[in-house]
């Protein structure tokens, strides 16, 4: 099994790289990449050796070659079976050929390519995120590393930044809309190869017109001009402070057997399953009135607490405690699939964006599929992942978040999980852009077909993409407009956005780049594959033969081809038996680290050198840093007795603050007893005595408990932020009188000293 990177032997031995060579070229939002990695042959014979490309989910190839000695040859994108009989015979035959194919479950590139000296391999993607060269643990590496960046935008370019030192950037223009910059020489890959490109208007939308190719078909997609709309709503800091009390808020937890297992193996550790049951009493007494809520449970098979999600309430909320306090990990193996698809097939609600919180700790077989079935949803929902333990997959809980525009988490070692899943709720609590709409003005005989799946949220950071086919021919007029409407927060924003509809190439540029045919090729693409796995449909049989089309016309990836190159030309063949094997390759997992945020490279040998830049347009885009170090983990399986299963459940309320988080009624407030005295240490009577007469006991009682909150239990704000938002929220809701006395006598009662602006009321 290949367990790293780059050009790998049969024996899983990295061959010696020489040199990395890389060409990025940034065209408004679209990265393309074009890594050329040159390799040292010290085999003493021809030898079938394997070269593994890890690749992001979003992005795909547009062109692979591969030098043997002297011969360049370029592959060609063909249906992947065919590929693969023509490379058989080639090698069969003693011929030099390499094939390059996608894996059907995860997003690596593996390819046969024989006694190869130099591959080069360019994609391209949506330029939000970057991947950069790993770096080896030697002191003084062996290879070298070249790194060009051209900036093209419809936008001014402010600047671009880099950790490591780049040569000044060159403006090719008055108007700073074409530069070009250099890594500079000598890089040690002693850290990360990061770029950060600064614009001026940041959440200006832009609509750019790509010409067809001159070679293809006119009224074919690649034929037609190709138009990108750019999306990148503002949100205000006023907007951003307020918290959305809508929202559809749907929980998936895993409940297989390793769920069992202890969160570490220190004195007291709480097993899994306990330390999700907990989590879920602080979410659900943290959800807004008013919203729509659910619960899942997976393993094997899969069951909600309701049929479908159901407003929030005090009846629903105690009902969904009942059940989570009987939650255990009894439902077998890991397998996400199938309730994705469940909650996905269900219509979201109006004015409720959909917000999907999954916690597991394992991995599955078929990743890819569902990676890709969470970003066909992206516009509708947004995704909250959550690794508990060791043993959960990186590749998915980081892929789910970056797929479904949301924040993951890893819970590891002596890791609380209450804090950080509180962390990703404020995120889904805030504000959606929504109702948004796309109209266009053409003249006439000019059509315009949107490539890309309808859009229904947009969220903060999130920039959406959209793709176009300009179709048929103007009597005259060559100008075209697109209005976008949306709303954020009950408030309506419009932008109208001019373009020209027909464009020829610049003469002096050297190549062109269809790179927005790509990206709406591969959108297009990624769509029917959607519904191809999807099965049982008719019309499967044509879905395929579509996507095959349009690989093979747009020269882009796709699950069913796989490039193909064999040297034609040479009149020799190898010399020497060539040996081909058939080696399994194996997704390389990141180590786990939150989606977004900065991690340090894992120094290792043979490095991928693919490196590419993140241009978010906001005030500084940080091109996001992956850690590629194999984390190679094997999940503790545990089968829970038939006596543990069917034990008594301990109460949830292990410590104060879950005790009186538990005691909270759903509309924030809490009643006068025993068991809140008790969190407090007093006697019922104490409570009672001293409160003001004037106060009714349900709002003596929510003093009390922001009081205790604020005064006991400050270091663990992140996690009771929402109640406490919630209770002070109810309080102000009573209008009560003689509020500013029964905040003074709770103090006296509990020992502190806060005003009612600490408590918020």
């Amino acid at each position: 099994m290949v367990n790293c990177c780059g050009l790998v032997s049969e024996k899983n031995v990295p061959v010696p790289l020489k040199s990395i060579s890389v060409q990025l070229q940034v065209q408004d939002h679209v990265a393309s990449v074009s890594s050329s990695l040159q390799y040292i042959n010290e085999e003493d014979r021809p030898l079938e050796a394997v070269f593994v490309f890890p690749l992001p989910a979003d992005a795909a190839v547009c062109h692979f070659s591969a030098r043997i000695g002297e011969q360049e040859i370029v592959a060609e994108v063909q249906d992947k079976q065919s590929a693969r009989d023509q490379y058989d015979d080639a090698v069969s035959s003693g011929q030099q050929a390499f094939l390059l194919e996608e894996s059907d479950q995860s997003s690596d590139y593996s390819s046969s390519v024989g006694s190869t000296s130099c591959v080069r391999v360019s994609f391209f993607r949506p330029a939000s995120a970057a991947g950069v060269p790993e770096v080896s643990s030697a002191s003084v590496v062996p290879y070298t590393l070249s790194l060009s960046v051209e900036v093209r935008s419809s936008d001014r370019i402010s600047r671009l930044e880099s950790s490591c030192p780049l040569d000044p950037l060159e403006f090719l223009d008055a108007q700073h809309t074409h530069a070009t910059v250099n890594l500079s020489a000598g890089h040690r890959f002693d850290k990360d190869v990061e770029l950060l490109l600064y614009y001026e208007n940041t959440h200006q939308p832009t609509a750019v017109v790509e010409a067809g190719a001159a070679a293809a078909q006119s009224g074919s997609l690649m034929g037609d001009p190709a138009l990108m709309i750019s999306l990148y709503p503002e949100f205000p800091a006023d907007v951003m402070s307020s918290l959305a009390s809508q929202g559809e808020f749907i929980f998936v937890v895993d409940r297989s057997g390793s769920m069992g297992c202890e969160m570490h193996h220190g004195k007291d550790a709480q097993k899994r399953i306990e330390s999700a049951r907990d989590t879920l009493l602080l979410l659900l007494k943290s959800l807004p009135m008013g919203c729509y809520f659910n619960i899942y449970g997976f393993g094997s098979r899969f069951e909600s607490f309701f049929p479908q999600s159901v407003v929030y309430s005090e009846d629903a909320m105690e009902e969904a405690l009942r059940r989570v306090k009987s939650m255990n990990a009894d439902m077998g193996g890991t397998e996400i699939l199938r309730p994705l698809k469940h909650i996905y097939s269900q219509p979201c609600y109006t004015d409720h964006p959909r917000q999907l919180f999954v916690f597991t700790d394992g991995e599955v077989w078929n990743t890819k599929e569902v990676l890709d079935l969470v970003k066909s949803q992206v516009f509708s929902h947004r995704c909250f992942s959550f690794g508990i333990g060791e043993g959960a997959s990186t590749a998915l809980v980081t892929g789910m978040a970056r797929e479904g525009s949301g924040h993951a988490q890893f819970i590891t070692g002596t890791d609380r999980m209450q804090p950080k899943v509180m962390q990703s709720l404020r995120f889904a609590l805030q504000p959606a852009v929504d109702n948004i709409s796309v109209d266009w003005t053409v003249p006439e005989g000019v059509t315009v077909e949107m490539l890309s799946p309808p859009i229904s949220a947009l969220f903060q950071g999130q920039r959406a993409l959209i793709y176009a086919q300009i179709k048929g021919q103007s009597s005259g007029e060559t100008e075209g407009a697109v209005t976008v409407k949306y709303r954020l927060k009950d408030q309506p924003a419009t932008n109208q956005l001019q373009f020209t509809l027909f464009i020829t190439y610049e003469t002096n540029r050297a190549e062109v780049m269809l790179t927005i045919h790509w990206l709406a090729a591969r959108s297009v693409i990624r769509s029917l594959e959607l519904q191809d796995r999807a099965g049982g449909a008719a019309g499967v049989e044509n879905i395929r033969s579509r996507i095959v089309e349009l690989s093979v016309q747009a020269g882009v990836s796709s699950v069913h081809t796989a490039f193909i190159g064999v040297n034609k030309d040479s009149r020799q063949t190898v010399k020497g038996p060539l040996l081909q094997r058939r080696v399994l390759t194996e997704r390389l997992k990141q180590r786990p680290v939150a989606y977004g945020a900065p991690a340090k490279m894992s120094r290792r040998a043979a490095p991928l050198g693919c490196s590419s830049l993140g241009s978010r347009r906001c005030a500084a885009t940080k091109a996001m840093q992956v850690d590629t170090e194999p984390c190679i983990r094997k999940r503790s399986m545990m089968v829970a007795s038939a006596s543990a299963s069917h034990r008594a459940e301990p109460e949830l309320q292990k410590d104060p603050l879950l005790q009186l988080v538990s005691l909270q009624k759903a509309v924030g407030c809490w009643e006068l007893n025993a068991a809140l005295a008790g969190v407090f240490g007093k006697t019922e009577d104490e409570v009672t005595n001293h409160r003001p007469a004037q106060v009714d006991g349900s709002v003596w009682a929510t003093v009390l408990a922001l009081i205790w909150l604020y005064s006991y239990k400050l270091d663990q704000q992140v996690e009771w932020q929402f109640v406490a938002m919630k209770a002070a929220s109810w309080i102000c809701s009573q209008k009560p009188g003689g509020l500013s006395q029964c905040v003074c006598d709770g103090n006296l009662l509990l020992g502190s000293q806060l005003t009612e602006d600490t408590l918020g009321i």
